[in-house]
């Protein structure tokens, strides 16, 4: 894949962690990063799904997992684990960054919360 598919491997990632949960003191259970632009989003099991919001809102389709460790692909638009390249660093978020989190901010009884 290349930028002309929408993958831009310049593009760095907009913060450590999801974006919008930051913005409204929200939650995150794991954390994916936009391959076109960087926006870093939280994933379908935390409350707000915010990467896949970002999908439908702006027609990005690639995604990076952004947890320590992992370098898998999602493409939204035909529903698969794809190839790609290495993104611009960081590739995850910081390893001291507990997951859920932010720290203090995820409830005693996150499991609850989480959608299946």
């Amino acid at each position: 894949m290349s930028e002309a598919t929408g993958i831009d491997t310049a593009a760095r990632p907009s913060g450590a962690g999801c974006l919008e949960c930051g913005e409204d003191d929200g939650w995150w259970f794991h954390l994916r990063r936009c391959a076109e632009c960087g926006h870093v989003g939280c994933c379908d099991s935390s409350p707000s799904q915010h990467a896949t919001a970002h999908y439908r809102e702006t027609g990005h389709r690639f995604m990076q997992s952004y947890e320590p460790g992992e370098d898998w692909f999602w493409d939204y638009q035909t529903e698969e684990m794809v190839d790609g390249p290495r993104l611009a660093d960081p590739t995850s978020h910081p390893d001291d960054q507990p997951a859920p989190g932010p720290e203090g901010r995820v409830p005693p009884d996150w499991q609850r919360h989480l959608h299946a």
